[in-house]
């Protein structure tokens, strides 16, 4: 059989391969202490489940347009404006099958052949790989542990060619859990403006900062700015709604009219009885999100303390999002039993079979020196994990 090239050329996700190892293991019997799950460990809250309950009681369960309901786009236009300072009207707005959809859509929307989109490195798993099944082609731009993982401008300047066609923002990041400032941001959208660059904000995490750092949204920074940038968000980390699958996109209005027919033909609109969870969402109470904000960064803190206590493990404390990246490099040229550590795979790979615990090696995210460990999981998870690691390290040779 004859398979697409492009498909067959598009990587596995490393961070799903390893929570289905873990995930047999605790099939097995094993107490496995999983430390790679991107989703939080908060139930739904009930307000927005009663929403979905009431639209099932009521029969709503029919196509909506394309883009998602009226109702919804009007909502996340007023959230938008009140939380963010982003005005859009309902036409700009394209509710889509999750945030990751969403992302799917603005490249496919975007590039054509050959046309090259900046992406900061450490980066999450999927860009590179939705912008090469859009034809595109990723160009990292790495940045340093001491820089907090954040490229210099003069860095992602002089990644620019002429073929460069967009830059991506995510911020709070995912598996950094750093946090652009304004001047940084700053500096990204005049470098935009120069090479007349598309802005991919990816703001999914926006709800979890942390010590008073500020999350801003690029496209408040100037009228020039707004109109190049496309900003994505959506419902699964901040009301802790992952399986529900909504995201969308707020974007000049000739994309969005490209993206909203595009998602026409490929999966019509996203699930209806989730949108209607989704205007009670936001125009519900907030009590749960900063009650789950709370709770993450304890979890932050207890997680760095723990690390850092371990002989060859560091971790820098994150600002924002449930996500630290443990610099394991230290490791390296040391083994375990007959098994030498000499890259993340190796590491995460030992550390599983020693001591049931997993994450996720940062070669999947640019980044071989470090794995990721997400903090959405008890304290009783990140003692117990954090202790098993302590023994793992403790026995290596």
């Amino acid at each position: 059989m004859i398979l697409s090239q492009k498909a067959l050329a598009i990587e596995a996700s490393i961070t799903l391969a390893i929570d289905a190892k873990a995930k047999q293991l605790k099939q097995q019997g094993e107490n496995v202490v999983g430390f790679g799950a991107g989703e939080p460990d908060f139930d739904t809250p009930q307000y927005i489940k009663d929403a979905a309950i009431e639209a099932l009681a009521k029969g709503i369960t029919r196509y909506t347009p394309a883009s998602g309901l009226l109702e919804l786009r009007e909502a996340i236009c007023e959230k938008l404006k009140n939380q963010n300072g982003l005005t859009y009207t309902p036409a700009q707005i394209v509710v889509s099958n999750g945030a990751k959809h969403s992302l799917s859509n603005v490249f496919a929307a975007l590039l054509n052949p050959g046309d090259e989109v900046i992406i900061p490195s450490p980066y999450w798993v999927s860009y590179p790989e939705m912008v090469k099944l859009a034809d595109g082609k990723p160009v990292f731009v790495k940045g340093v542990e001491a820089d907090n993982f954040k490229p210099s401008i003069d860095a992602l300047e002089a990644a620019c060619t002429p073929n460069t066609r967009a830059i991506i923002v995510n911020s709070p990041g995912n598996p950094c859990g750093n946090i652009l400032n304004r001047k940084e941001l700053m500096q990204i959208a005049e470098l935009a403006v120069k090479r007349d660059l598309v802005i991919i904000s990816d703001e999914i995490y926006e709800e979890l900062v942390y010590d008073g750092n500020e999350q801003v949204s690029i496209a408040t920074l100037g009228k020039d700015i707004f109109e190049r940038t496309i900003t994505v968000n959506g419902f699964s980390k901040a009301y802790a709604m992952t399986g529900w699958r909504l995201g969308y996109t707020a974007s000049p209005i000739e994309i969005a009219k490209v993206m909203g027919n595009l998602q026409s033909h490929q999966t019509s609109n996203p699930n209806s009885i989730a949108q209607y969870a989704a205007i009670a969402a936001l125009k519900g109470p907030r009590g749960q999100i900063e009650a789950m904000r709370a709770e993450f960064d304890a979890r932050r803190r207890l997680l760095c303390e723990l690390i850092n206590a371990i002989d060859g493990l560091s971790v820098k404390l994150p600002a924002g999002a449930f996500y630290g990246m443990i610099n394991i490099s230290e490791t390296f040229g040391k083994s375990y039993g007959n098994k030498l550590i000499n890259d993340s795979l190796s590491f995460c790979d030992a550390l599983l079979e020693a001591q049931k615990v997993s994450v996720v090696p940062g070669i999947a995210f640019g980044a071989d020196g470090y794995v990721r460990m997400s903090y959405a999981t008890s304290r009783e998870n990140i003692q117990t994990g954090a202790d098993r690691m302590a023994q793992f390290t403790q026995s290596l040779r």
